[in-house]
């Protein structure tokens, strides 16, 4: 496998509620009612609330997609898409500045570098109680999000028949829908 796509689950912010936020997102996750699982918690933060949720994201893209990575290489998906609609290019706007067309495997690779620098940056996710969020914050969040998004649209259009053999379906459409 390669190390670099597929990496250790990260744990949520600690200097917050973040373990309290993802220990009720565990609770009501095993009640089967996705509403409550995606619903703010009573007397918590909008931004805390959406930190936690993206690290539980990328923990479960993580994942799924590790389960792939021997399916989805550069020969069989030399294009990162979600059907000959749907191509995604990648850039970064620091590394990379103009969208390049890239593998779907070394976009995923690049978007999960891109996300754990985002999550591991204290500025953005910080980590000490009290600490504040900043004003980008939710602009951060929507481009994880829809970054992450692709690459669930590039498992359900491209290896759906992989998911279905390795009986990941239920998995994926949990996993799917949460995020939604």
């Amino acid at each position: 496998r390669n190390q670099r796509t597929f990496r250790p689950k990260k744990s949520a912010p600690a200097g917050n509620n973040g373990m309290k936020l993802k220990r009720h997102i565990d609770a009501t996750l095993g009640s089967g009612n996705l509403r409550e699982v995606v619903r703010l918690p009573v007397g918590e933060d909008l931004n805390e609330w959406l930190a936690v949720n993206t690290v539980d994201f990328f923990n479960q893209v993580n994942i799924l997609y590790g389960t792939l990575m021997e399916f989805c290489t550069p020969a069989t998906c030399p294009t990162m898409s979600a059907g000959p609609k749907y191509e995604y290019r990648w850039a970064d706007g620091v590394k990379i500045k103009r969208p390049i067309e890239v593998s779907a495997p070394k976009y995923v690779e690049y978007l999960m570098d891109w996300i754990e620098a985002q999550l591991d940056e204290e500025s953005i996710f910080p980590q000490k109680l009290g600490a504040p969020f900043p004003p980008n914050f939710r602009d951060v969040i929507k481009t994880i999000f829809k970054r992450l998004f692709r690459v669930y649209a590039h498992i359900y259009h491209s290896h759906f028949q992989m998911i279905l053999k390795l009986q990941e379906e239920a998995h994926l459409n949990t996993c799917f829908k949460h995020f939604m």
